[in-house]
This record gives structure tokens, C-alpha cells and sequence, in this order.
């Protein structure tokens, strides 16, 4: 059976380097709260200098997440130098997963971070989508590649590199074009993705849309068979 994908529009794999800043203000006697939801928010975001207001409640957190069609445990950020978040990214990845994209400021290197429900070890660690070629054990995780014509790949010559490593029943891998972001920088963001705490779920989650209403039209009578009206002299 062909797995879920989130479908996602196809410019996103080739954002140009995104530069997003945040706004809002620090109330009046915040203090070390305040200071430590900005620095939170921005670690979610890869931005510094940022504003923050009061976090949300849980229960607001919880229904942005359930509005995104996941789960805020399933919410992991990560920080890379030189990397941002690209807010449009965000989503669900396959049935309840989350899914991110940072972007570099310059040069439009990206990082992916996809978190699903599942484990990861040596026998499985090839076996897991996108098919890896190679996969060895590195640190907490498994380093995985794959060669050209490979499934999944953002850059022209179809490879990718990836860090993957499970925990609390789920499986996080973060990928790259190994042209574009070495090793050595996946590596980093890999150990430093974490599940997003509530001011960096705050930052990161959509927020909800309220429905809009109909626009009422003025052609349309409020009696009869609601068919527009069509007053002398309209359309010519």
C-alpha cells in the first residue's frame, strides 16, 4: 500500500532562503518568564531577538495541534546555524506526524525534519522510507544515505543524507541534500531536535482560523426563487 504523504505545494522544496522575524511585546513585570518563552520561541523559530508575549494554555496548544491534524507531543524543533524556520512548512506528515523545513538565510539549503510514530534499529534502519542504500550507527541515531534516483530527494541528482533516531514511540529524522548541508551540520541538528515545549509550540503551530461568513450579495431578493436580479440597463 503506498505510504501517506503530506502533500505539500511543490515550490515549497525550492524556497529561496527565508528571513522571518517575530513580533509582540513583553508585558510590563513579566520578567524571567517572559524572557525565557522569547528564548524558547526563538530556538523554535532559528530567530534571536524576537518578542514574546504570555504562552498560550495547554488546551489552546492542544487544539491548534489537533487543528493541524497532529499532536503537540509529535511537535519537534531543532536549531542550526545559519537556518530558519519556513512557517509555511509546517504540517502533518502522514496520519498524526509533524513536519518542518529549515531554510538556510543564504544559499536555500534546507532542513527536514519529519516525526511519525514508530521505531528505528539496525534491521530496520534501511528499510524505512525513503529506502536508505546505507545506514550505520552514529551516536543516538543512524546515519542513512541513499544515491542518486532515490525517492524523496530535493536536489537535482536524487540523493539525500539523514539522521534518524527514535524515542517516546516515535521516529525523528531530519534530512538534506549532502551537497548543500554536510554532515557534520545534520549531525548537529539532529542532537539538538527536541520536543517543542509550550512557548515553541506557541511559535511554531498555525494558528486557528475562525470560518468566514458568505459574502451576501445585493443581486440576489430575499423573496422568491433567489434567482439574481437583473435591473434595466445592466450589462448594456
Amino acid at each position: 500500500m503506498p505510504r501517506p504523504r503530506l502533500l505539500l505545494p511543490a515550490a515549497l522544496l525550492l524556497l529561496a532562503p527565508l528571513a522571518l522575524t517575530g513580533c509582540g511585546s513583553e508585558d510590563a513585570g513579566s520578567g524571567n518568564r517572559a524572557s525565557g518563552d522569547r528564548a524558547s520561541s526563538d530556538r523554535a523559530s532559528g530567530n534571536a531577538g524576537s518578542g514574546a508575549g504570555s504562552t498560550p494554555s495547554r488546551a489552546d496548544l492542544e487544539d491548534r495541534a489537533r487543528a493541524a491534524q497532529t499532536r503537540t507531543a509529535h511537535v519537534y524543533v531543532t536549531e542550526a546555524d545559519g537556518f530558519t524556520l519556513a512557517e509555511q512548512s509546517v504540517g502533518v506528515l502522514g496520519d498524526d506526524g509533524f513536519q518542518a523545513v529549515y531554510v538556510a538565510k543564504r544559499g536555500g539549503a534546507q532542513i527536514k525534519v519529519g516525526v511519525e510514530r514508530g521505531t528505528v534499529d539496525d534491521t530496520s534502519c534501511r528499510g524505512l522510507y525513503p529506502p536508505a542504500k546505507r545506514c550505520e550507527k552514529d551516536g543516538k541515531g543512524w546515519y542513512r544515505t541513499s544515491g542518486p534516483g532515490s525517492p524523496d530527494s530535493t536536489d537535482a541528482s536524487g540523493s539525500w543524507h539523514a539522521y534518524v533516531r527514535s524515542e517516546h514511540g516515535l521516529r525523528i529524522q531530519l534530512s538534506a541534500d549532502p551537497g548543500l548541508v554536510d554532515r557534520d551540520t545534520l549531525r548537529a541538528a539532529a542532537e539538538k531536535a527536541h520536543r517543542a515545549d509550550a512557548a515553541e509550540l506557541d511559535a511554531v503551530l498555525p494558528m486557528k482560523t475562525s470560518p468566514t461568513a458568505p459574502v451576501e450579495r445585493g443581486d440576489i431578493p430575499r423573496d422568491g426563487d433567489g434567482a439574481p436580479q437583473d435591473p434595466p440597463g445592466a450589462g448594456g
